[in-house]
C-alpha cells in the first residue's frame, strides 16, 4: 500500500537521501538494503495536483436535474 509523507533531501556523501519515518519503515516491513520504488511530488506541485481532482477541466458546477424523476408517491402505486 502506498504511504505518502513529507520529508528533506540530505547530503548522503556524494549523493542525496530521504529519511523514511520509523513508522512506516514498521508498517511497510521494510528491511535494510531492501528494493522499495519511490515516486516523487514536490510541494510546489501539490497545488496543481489538487486542482485537477474533482472537476473536469472547463466544466460548470454540477446541478441535479429532479424533473425527470418519479414521484414517490407514483413509484409505490404498483408495490401495494
Amino acid at each position: 500500500m502506498a504511504e505518502m509523507f513529507k520529508a528533506k533531501v540530505r547530503k548522503v556523501g556524494t549523493s542525496f537521501g530521504v529519511l523514511i519515518p520509523m513508522e512506516i519503515i514498521t508498517k511497510e516491513r521494510i528491511r535494510e538494503g531492501e528494493e522499495i520504488e519511490l515516486s516523487l511530488l514536490r510541494k510546489k506541485n501539490i497545488g496543481k495536483l489538487l486542482k485537477l481532482f474533482g472537476s473536469a477541466k472547463g466544466a460548470g458546477p454540477f446541478e441535479r436535474d429532479r424533473e425527470d424523476r418519479l414521484d414517490r408517491e407514483e413509484y409505490q402505486v404498483g408495490k401495494n
